[in-house]
């Protein structure tokens, strides 16, 4: 028996053999990692290319009178987004987009993005590839939404009331006058709903509230509870089975609340029972306050009979003396302006210590008033946190980084947003948070609106 060993040329063949193996095996390797690390950046820009495409989508679809205009503007939006977020050949790509698909359900619009970006591969064709497709998708909800939006008008606002108007116009053309219910309010000394909102049908007359911005007079004191409560009042106004997803109040203002509305109680030789609102700032030159004031109307004359403080003069051998002096005798305990099922105590030890519902001593009664003036939309505005309202407030203007009464101006409009740079006494993570946005300067304030229209479009759930 002869033992055979192999020669030299049959090892060399061998050899050659499992080197071409070993080869095609590395270049596979070689290929899948260099390949598919260019195929991973490639679907990562293509994700985040869809994603703003999406979202562009989502701002756009207010634009539009019909459900088809909308669907041009979303699609448009969301092709330039998409083409601006990825170059063509990104990484030997081909990126496209495949797809923008808007459907709506009531008041709901859902915007569908597809794209893709074929990539030719080098090394993996030895593995048989000859491309690779990554593939992205994106889903934005543009949730149906319930709005009231209230504006100030008093007269501390009277020098840039034209850019008051237009930037609250540039802020209402953000949104779907077809698919969004949008109620319009001003206050000044008390406050007017301009526009009711839609308490069944969807939508908006863009319009009209157009021509009732332009109308607005910036006149008259701050009574920011007077406005709170008719934004929180149209929002309850719509069944509970019709309202939408979203339900906002956006609160706009350039000082502290003067102002408060109720049913006072007058002194005896008065015989004043309407419901009005009484005035802190400005005080007249002899230190009283003023009103009553129609609630109704942003800025009314003294309603007969019903004046809150009057000038009392005492006469001296060398002269006069003159000094304010209250016909009202007390507030009431709790905010009596409307018929309401929540009751907003006045007197009380939070946030601002009301100390007395007395308002025969005019210095203490200027306090308190004050207080009260502030501690009102506050808590009107918790309350409809507490109901799952997202409050937005946007203030103008250096008076609200002032002190007053040991705290600064604008606390009071980060309380009603509950935002969390908010005084700790008033921020609560469990109720909705909102947003609020500083205006230095009038030039501010066009962009602080478009901030809030932003915030309010990306929320969904």
């Amino acid at each position: 028996m002869h033992q055979r060993y192999p020669t030299p040329r049959r090892q060399g063949g061998a050899v050659a053999i499992m080197v071409a193996i070993s080869m095609v095996v590395l270049l596979g390797a070689v290929g899948l990692v260099v390949d598919a690390g260019l195929a991973y950046l490639v679907k990562a820009r293509l994700n985040a290319a869809v994603d703003s495409a999406a979202l562009a989508g989502a701002r756009a679809v207010t634009d539009g009178s019909t459900q088809a205009a909308q669907i041009a503007s979303a699609q448009a939006a969301a092709a330039t987004f998409f083409a601006a977020n990825i170059p063509t050949s990104y990484m030997f790509s081909k990126p496209k987009l495949l797809s923008t698909n808007v459907t709506f359900n009531g008041g709901r619009a859902t915007i569908d993005v597809t794209a893709e970006a074929p990539l030719a591969v080098s090394f993996m064709q030895v593995l048989g590839f000859t491309s690779l497709k990554p593939v992205a998708y994106a889903q934005t909800i543009r949730n149906d939404l319930d709005m009231a939006l209230v504006i100030d008008t008093s007269g501390s606002l009277k020098s840039v009331g034209n850019t008051v108007k237009a930037s609250t116009k540039t802020f209402l053309n953000k949104f779907n006058s077809s698919q969004d219910r949008v109620s319009l309010i001003h206050f000044s000394s008390g406050a007017e709903v301009d526009n009711p909102i839609n308490t069944s049908a969807r939508g908006f007359t863009r319009t009209s509230m157009s021509t009732n911005i332009d109308a607005f007079q910036f006149e008259g004191g701050t009574n920011s509870s007077e406005g709170m409560w008719n934004a929180r009042n149209q929002l309850n106004l719509i069944p509970s089975n019709n309202r939408s997803v979203m339900r906002v109040i956006v609160f706009f203002s350039d000082g502290v609340p003067t102002s408060f509305s109720s049913s006072f109680t007058f002194n005896p030789g008065y015989n004043c029972s309407k419901v009005g609102a009484i005035d802190t700032s400005p005080p007249n030159q002899y230190g009283g306050y003023s009103g009553l004031f129609p609630v109704t109307e942003t800025y009314g004359t003294v309603m007969s009979g019903c004046t809150a403080s009057r000038v009392q003069t005492t006469y001296t051998y060398f002269g006069s003396t003159s000094q304010a002096v209250s016909n009202i005798k007390r507030m009431p305990d709790a905010y009596n302006a409307h018929p309401d099922t929540v009751t907003y105590p006045l007197l009380t030890d939070t946030p601002r210590q009301v100390t007395t519902t007395d308002l025969t001593n005019i210095s203490v009664g200027l306090t308190n008033i004050s207080r009260v003036a502030r501690n009102l939309p506050e808590a009107m505005a918790a309350q409809s946190r507490a109901e799952g309202v997202y409050v937005f407030t946007l203030g103008l203007g250096s008076d609200l980084k002032k002190t007053i009464d040991g705290e600064i101006g604008e606390d009071f409009l980060k309380c009603m947003a509950n935002v969390p740079d908010a005084p700790a006494r008033c921020y609560k993570p469990n109720q909705p948070v909102g947003m609020y946005c500083y205006a230095a300067t009038e030039a501010d304030l066009t962009p602080c609106f478009s901030r809030l229209a932003t915030a309010i479009l990306r929320i969904t759930k």
